[in-house]
């Protein structure tokens, strides 16, 4: 399993039209070989006023994600990224992790 993560801090007036943004867009992430889920989340309004988000995609492994990043469904969903830089501070914060363990409930629980 490869998880990448996405970290966006948006000031707290600008977080509906960013999560807006997030909500309305077609990642096509669903016609990917070796994806598995997706996940936007939002943490609490900090003191400075702004929001830290973070969105994250699980996939099979490594290849596949870095096979995602070269594809034309990635340039699809990423066509409008500069436009919308005005929404949140600086860049984007990327970090990728590989499962070193794995935990999950029973699906029979």
């Amino acid at each position: 399993m490869y998880l990448a993560m996405n970290r966006f801090t948006v000031r707290s007036e600008n977080a509906d039209a960013f999560e807006a943004l997030w909500l309305g867009r077609d990642s096509h992430l669903k016609d990917m070989e070796g994806f598995v889920e997706f996940h936007m989340l939002k943490g609490p309004e900090k003191e400075d006023g702004t929001i830290l988000y973070a969105s994250h995609t699980v996939w099979e492994n490594e290849e596949v994600f870095r096979a995602w990043t070269r594809s034309e469904e990635f340039r699809k969903a990423h066509a409008n990224a500069g436009t919308t830089s005005k929404l949140h501070e600086g860049s984007p914060s990327f970090e990728g992790f590989s499962a070193i363990q794995h935990i999950a409930r029973d699906a029979a629980a």
